[in-house]
């Protein structure tokens, strides 16, 4: 039954910021109310920040299956024996293979329009950066396994997490600029690639 019930609650999740973003895109994220996205969800205004406590997180719910994502990976790589840069820079490349949104390499038109709304409006891009301080954390808490539970840790996922948001963003530009996913995909490789080599052997500079 719990398990049901947790179903249920994910596709209200769900339901209620697919709603919200279509009315965001369609109209602007400053320009829609609260009100609207629970008429247009179908739920009342308590029961929608019962779901999503803040406006910001109604267009962010999309990001919510990656806070740990990163975490994840670094913890199935050591079942493997596989260390966290392998493992890490072997799932972007997976990634990158399937032009996931969330490594900036997809030119789909929806993607394109989410993205241009979230780096478009402040709000939406200061609440991102909540989401994306949880992502280190998380993974934080994986390389603590490694590097113990403290300052070298936290270095280290925050190193990681810039590189990979940083990779992202290079990404989305380009393909922002006018070109393609595929015209893209071979230099996203070899910046991550470069990328990975660094976090490895440490900056030059």
């Amino acid at each position: 039954m719990s398990g049901l019930r947790e179903l249920k609650k994910q596709r209200t999740y769900a339901a209620i910021s697919d709603a919200a973003v279509a009315l965001f895109l369609e109209r602007g994220f400053d320009a829609v109310s609260v009100a609207e996205v629970a008429a247009a969800a179908e739920v009342s205004k308590p029961t929608l920040f019962r779901y999503f406590p803040a406006k910001e997180d109604l267009a962010l719910y999309r990001f919510a299956d990656h806070e740990d994502e990163s975490a994840r990976v670094v913890r199935a790589g050591r079942e493997e024996g596989v260390g966290a840069l392998d493992a890490l820079e072997r799932h972007l490349l997976e990634r990158l293979a399937a032009r996931d949104p969330i490594t900036g390499l997809c030119d789909d038109a929806a993607v394109l329009a989410y993205q241009r709304m979230l780096y478009g409006t402040p709000s939406l891009e200061a609440r991102l950066f909540t989401y994306l301080l949880r992502s280190e954390a998380a993974l934080a808490d994986a390389l603590a396994d490694v590097l113990g539970d403290g300052a070298p840790a936290r270095l280290a996922a925050g190193q990681i997490g810039v590189v990979l948001r940083v990779l992202a963003l290079e990404n989305w530009r380009r393909i922002e600029a006018g070109e393609s996913a595929d015209a893209v995909y071979g230099v996203a490789v070899a910046e991550a690639g470069d990328a990975f080599r660094q976090l490895r052997t440490g900056l030059e500079v």
